[in-house]
């Protein structure tokens, strides 16, 4: 399989904190890998030693075929990165931005310009050229980062929660540049908190916690697997409910004052919950995976 990133034993410590314990993924190319997990479960260490921000503590690591170490230099020429923070420059405008980041890449000035203007309509800024970066909403700023990481043509794209924060229209409109960017070809790294985001962008993921891989797969296989078809919710649940639900051996989350079950016969056992177990009112849906997510990352608040 031709792999952009292979990671074997990736392991990232801070003192005797382990960020990153001993992980081992690959990423074909022109696919969109996501990895997911809660705060605290390693997601950026691992896309930081894969960009060459942060040195790994162990294991191997090739990007493109080549160790990052001896191949950092080549490396950072074909990746382009889009960080959770804002670094653009508030001193330059709009164009500027894409002008002097394509510097760093030794991009002739002309060139520069052309490409930063291309960059500039596929993510719809540019009416905004000219325009001081300081002036620009949160959303745009992020489209205007997108467009940075894209300046140097890069083979591989990495992005570190790219809509974190976004109101649903700006949100929209990055996934609808990246599924773009994807079907050119354009292979992408993901973190993202976003579970919608995920299913929709990304071919495979690895769900991380306490710098651990928990799973890994297609969106739509780890949800059959992990939580089945569908969902009923039930609110302020009775134990007669509970007794039922432990006698027919369905998988299940006990949260007190809700009681969500998994299962794949929605048609037979919604109906009865519904008709004889339901005080409150409940809830049938589909299995999302962010159901996948919290049963397997736990549903506590994280620091």
């Amino acid at each position: 399989m031709d792999f952009v990133i292979e990671a074997q034993g990736l392991k990232k410590t801070f003192g005797p904190f382990v960020a990153v314990d001993g992980i081992s993924f690959g990423v074909s190319r022109g696919e969109c890998f996501g990895l997911l997990g809660p705060n605290g479960a390693g997601k950026t260490s691992t896309i930081r030693m894969i960009y060459g921000f942060s040195p790994r503590t162990a294991g191997s690591l090739k990007i493109f075929g080549l160790g990052i170490d001896e191949g950092l230099r080549q490396i950072k020429s074909r990746i382009g990165v889009c960080q959770q923070e804002n670094s653009l420059d508030t001193e330059l405008t709009v164009l500027q931005n894409l002008e002097v980041f394509a510097s760093y890449f030794d991009i002739e000035p002309s060139s520069a310009r052309r490409r930063a203007e291309d960059l500039l309509k596929f993510i719809a800024l540019e009416q905004r050229r000219d325009a001081p970066v300081i002036e620009l909403s949160g959303g745009l700023m992020r489209r205007l980062m997108l467009a940075r990481a894209l300046i140097n043509n890069p083979q591989l794209l990495i992005l570190d929660e790219p809509t974190t924060g976004l109101d649903p229209q700006s949100r929209h409109q990055i996934w609808n540049r990246l599924e773009e960017l994807r079907a050119g070809g354009l292979t992408i790294l993901l973190t993202t908190h976003y579970m919608e985001e995920a299913s929709r962008l990304c071919d495979r993921l690895i769900i991380m916690d306490h710098g651990r891989i928990l799973v890994e797969g297609k969106p739509v296989d780890l949800v059959r697997q992990y939580a089945g078809r569908d969902v009923i919710e039930v609110s302020e649940p009775t134990d007669r409910l509970r007794s039922f639900i432990s006698s027919k051996g369905l998988p299940h989350d006990d949260l007190g004052h809700r009681l969500i079950i998994y299962c794949d016969n929605r048609d037979q056992i919604y109906g009865e919950i519904s008709s004889q177990y339901c005080q409150e009112g409940c809830i049938l849906r589909m299995a999302t995976l962010e159901d996948v997510f919290l049963k397997l990352t736990g549903r506590e608040l994280r620091e």
